[in-house]
C-alpha cells in the first residue's frame, strides 16, 4: 500500500500496564507494514507516553488511535477520565524525578500536540494526541 493513502487504526485496551507494551509493538507493526519504518522510534516513544498516562492516571479502559493522512502521522490515546492532562513541565525542573515527564517528552518530540474532551452516548473522557509531520518543508531562499 503506498504511503500516500490515508489509513487509521484503533486498539482498545484494558487498564493494565502490560497494555502499553502491546500498543508499542502493535504500532511498530503498523508503521512497518505501511512502509513508515523511519518513524517507528519516535512514534513508539510518543505512543508509550500517551498510553502510559491513560493507563496510569485513570481507572477505566483506554485506546490507542493511529492515523496517517497527507504526510502526517497522528498518534492519540483515549481514556474515560475527562480530567484535562497536566501541562508539560520542562525537563530542567526536578531533574532527579523519574515520573511526570511524559507530556514534556511529547511536547519535545512531536510537531504539535493537544487534547480534547469527549462525550458520546453518555460516556465522557478525553483524547490526548500528537502529530509527526513528515511532509517536506518548503525552503525559501532570499537574496
Amino acid at each position: 500500500m503506498p504511503e500516500n493513502d490515508p489509513w487509521e487504526y484503533s486498539l482498545y485496551i484494558p487498564n493494565d500496564p502490560r497494555a502499553v507494551t502491546v500498543c508499542r509493538r502493535t504500532l511498530r507493526l503498523i508503521l512497518t507494514m505501511h512502509g513508515l519504518i523511519r518513524l517507528v522510534d519516535v512514534a513508539e516513544l510518543l505512543a508509550t507516553e500517551l498510553v502510559s498516562n491513560a493507563v496510569r492516571h485513570t481507572k477505566g479502559p483506554a485506546a490507542l488511535r493511529v492515523r496517517w493522512a497527507a504526510g502526517v502521522l497522528r498518534i492519540g490515546a483515549w481514556d474515560a477520565d475527562p480530567t484535562p492532562p497536566q501541562p508539560p513541565e520542562s525537563f530542567d525542573r526536578d531533574a532527579d524525578r523519574e515520573d511526570g515527564r511524559g507530556l514534556a517528552l511529547v511536547r519535545a518530540c512531536a510537531d504539535v500536540w493537544g487534547w480534547q474532551p469527549l462525550a458520546r452516548e453518555g460516556n465522557r473522557g478525553k483524547y490526548v494526541w500528537c502529530q509527526l509531520d513528515t511532509a517536506p518543508t518548503a525552503v525559501t531562499w532570499t537574496s
